[in-house]
């Protein structure tokens, strides 16, 4: 286990987590030991993100940088973006997808890591994005004020959905049936099945970093010392607790065999991690801290054993590779809450999540008929599973 934090200073951090059983009478020990530093980039670090192989880091420099965690070397760049990498996101061992400053959301082959496609995401810049734990839909969020769905087998635009202020985070639950959007310091509550708000949480000030401790419960943080956990259902914050000296920068859970872990990064510099209690109403308990000595921006933790890979969304099966078709013309925005994109042409395959040729049902209602159809096929397929 390796907690990688990125910086201001350029610089990334990498830490080796040691454990040590528990003695009698004692608890098991948790202990970082530094393990390396890599300063590859010539700007301040922007986003981390980490498969059972390797760690990428993304740059106000434009450039995305890959580390090779079994034999700890630099394993090269990615050089595709203009602007900020904004955010990555690993699916599975096979798949890196990047967002940028540049609008572009691209998808790249992680084992030649080759650009599989270059979608024009965005008008303006993407400012995050998620991936479904089924693999096929992804959601991006960017300063065009839309909140998008794709769907990851074809690489297209799926919906468009107008949200009337720039939303900076997005993120599913892990069992993919909710997902949140956060806008300064409001998160949206969203059910799959209405594509609508099922309620808010307000926090105390703008929100830095989300994370799904379990399907209801989510933990906040933002431009403050501490951490808040909150049920999505009733909305009311559980516990909260002071994690660090400065505002907090970037959270990161994981789960592995008797542990659910929180993982805390702040412009303080150090990096903490904390022992979730099976009452989420009990604050956390720390188990080990670091101080990097920088001002962290992001946050990562790399697992060594594949089997162990459990950030915030359960494991689930390889996506299909993705067409290298070029993106389709999505239609002109109009005032419409919900939109589809153009009807592909003959010979265009279709995603069996979005195989409805129907157009959604317009007006006031958020919902629409393709909509319902996602869902679905989405709950056939848990079933199934």
């Amino acid at each position: 286990m390796e907690l990688v934090a990125g910086s201001y200073e350029q610089v990334l951090f990498g830490f080796a987590v040691h454990r040590k059983p528990a003695k009698s009478g004692d608890r098991e020990t948790w202990t970082p030991v530094a393990d390396f530093t890599h300063h590859a980039h010539t700007a301040s670090l922007s986003a981390v993100a980490s498969n059972s192989r390797f760690v990428v880091t993304g740059s106000k420099d434009e450039t995305i940088h890959i580390y090779d965690m079994k034999k700890k070397i630099d394993h090269g760049s990615l050089v595709h973006h203009s602007g900020t990498i904004t955010c990555l996101k690993f699916y599975g061992s096979r798949h890196l997808i990047s967002g940028a400053e540049d609008g572009l959301i691209c998808v790249w082959d992680a084992k030649k890591w080759e650009c599989l496609k270059s979608i024009k995401a965005h008008k303006g810049h993407v400012t995050f994005l998620s991936i479904h734990p089924s693999g096929k839909l992804a959601l991006s969020v960017g300063t065009d004020k839309t909140l998008r769905t794709w769907n990851l087998i074809e690489g297209r635009s799926a919906f468009i959905k107008n949200i009337k202020q720039n939303a900076h985070i997005v993120e599913w639950s892990p069992s993919g049936e909710k997902y949140i959007v956060v806008v300064l310091n409001k998160v949206d509550v969203y059910q799959l099945d209405t594509a609508s708000v099922s309620g808010t949480i307000t926090n105390g000030k703008r929100i830095s970093s989300v994370t799904f401790l379990s399907d209801s419960v989510l933990a906040v943080a933002g431009d403050e010392e501490v951490v808040r956990f909150f049920d999505c259902g009733s909305l009311v914050c559980l516990c909260e607790f002071k994690a660090h000296e400065n505002r907090v920068k970037d959270m990161f859970s994981f789960e592995i065999p008797d542990h659910r872990v929180l993982v805390t990064a702040s412009n303080d510099g150090f990096i903490k991690m904390w022992m979730l209690k099976q009452n989420k109403r009990d604050p956390p308990s720390l188990l080990c801290e670091v101080n990097t000595g920088a001002r962290l921006t992001c946050l990562g933790v790399w697992l060594d054993k594949e089997t162990d890979e459990k950030a915030s969304l359960p494991p689930a099966t390889e996506p299909s590779p993705v067409n290298k078709e070029q993106p389709k013309r999505i239609k002109k925005e109009c005032c419409d809450v919900v939109q589809k994109e153009e009807t592909p042409g003959p010979g265009s395959k279709t995603s069996s999540l979005t195989d409805d040729s129907k157009e959604p049902t317009r007006g006031n209602s958020p919902v629409s008929a393709k909509k319902r159809k996602v869902t679905n096929m989405l709950k056939k397929r848990k079933k199934k599973m």
